[in-house]
């Protein structure tokens, strides 16, 4: 996993990359959230979906609603790149569709929009 800090619009926003699974459950994203937050001091990620377990995506599992909980306790705004057409889910479509409309979880095509959509909320 490799972390990169990004300034955009005055606000800082780590990038997280790699080729492995780093959210796999709740704690792996409370601990990736607090490594976050210790290397790079940021509050806002982008985070690829290829990081994050399919079963993220099976709203079915709670997996989702309960990882997105502990991010809002914690005040971190989160945006996932990556391909989300691929899920045949009306529920996950709209899931995704109620997060891009708020405020503190998004789900984008790609980094560069993350970053833009991140970097302008306040």
């Amino acid at each position: 996993m490799s972390i990169t800090k990004v300034e955009a619009n005055g606000a800082n926003i780590a990038v997280v990359g790699g080729s492995e699974i780093v959210i796999e459950d709740v704690q792996s994203a409370l601990d990736l959230m607090a490594t976050i937050k210790y290397e790079t001091d940021c509050e806002r990620f982008v985070i690829s979906k290829d990081l994050v377990s399919e079963s993220f995506f099976d709203l079915k599992t709670g997996l989702a609603g309960e990882i997105l909980q502990k991010f809002i306790n914690y005040h971190a705004k989160v945006a996932f790149v990556g391909d989300f057409s691929i899920y045949p889910s009306k529920s996950l479509r709209d899931f995704i569709y109620e997060c891009n409309n708020g405020t503190d979880f998004f789900f984008l095509p790609s980094e560069q929009q993350a970053i833009e959509k991140l970097s302008l909320l306040k």
